[in-house]
């Protein structure tokens, strides 16, 4: 069981949680890519992934190897807290850069996604600095508070099956952190309930 525990826990890390909701977006939503082009998308979603996947894996891996944090599954809270914060950070510049440099708005709906993705970021950093809460939990449950109310503007309900399929996940997901004994049931459900809030919150006030 904790052999499966792990591998969902690395395939759902909330690193990925960004490039999966955009290429949910590419194969079921392009509507919440817009204004790019359909044969920009895929290239977008790529970038995306260097930048907010990669990029940050490598520098929590620099940490570890001149030995600011002691492993890169940044079990200690304080350990968390800076790269945590370079995470966040490095997720507003890009989202700022991407702003200045090709033209969107605050009325496109990628950069509004975007400004999101930032907010669950910035929460989980925030969190940090006072209690260690799951994150895999608040990502999964971010995600979660992103798509389902999409379903509203998905006419075609191309997006039923992947908000029932997120849901799902996000149990699996929560299970998998309490089964590796990582988080205990409170940091989970702490995590969830962040999420979903902030990930709402935002579809409110930004749609």
């Amino acid at each position: 069981m904790n052999s499966i525990a792990k591998v969902i826990s690395f395939v759902f890390h909330p690193l990925l949680m960004v490039t999966y909701l955009f290429t949910l977006f590419a194969l079921y939503f392009p509507l919440g890519l817009d204004p790019l082009k359909i044969e920009t998308q895929w290239t977008f979603v790529i970038i995306i992934f260097a930048f907010t996947f990669l990029l940050p894996a490598v520098n929590i891996g620099l940490l570890k190897l001149f030995g600011t944090i002691s492993s890169i599954t940044l079990q200690n809270r304080k350990e968390r807290i800076l790269p945590f914060t370079f995470i966040a950070t490095l997720y507003l510049v890009i989202t700022y850069l991407f702003y200045s440099r090709t033209g969107v708005s605050m009325n496109d709906n990628l950069f509004k996604f975007l400004l999101i993705a930032d907010a669950l970021v910035v929460v989980s950093a925030i969190t940090t600095l006072f209690y260690r809460v799951s994150i895999h939990s608040l990502a999964a449950w971010g995600f979660i508070g992103i798509v389902v109310p999409l379903n509203k503007l998905s006419e075609d309900g191309s997006l039923f099956y992947p908000s029932l399929v997120a849901i799902v996940l996000a149990g699996f997901i929560m299970s998998s952190r309490l089964q590796l004994h990582v988080h205990t049931t409170r940091e989970v459900m702490i995590g969830a309930v962040l999420g979903l809030a902030t990930s709402l919150i935002g579809m409110v006030i930004l749609f």
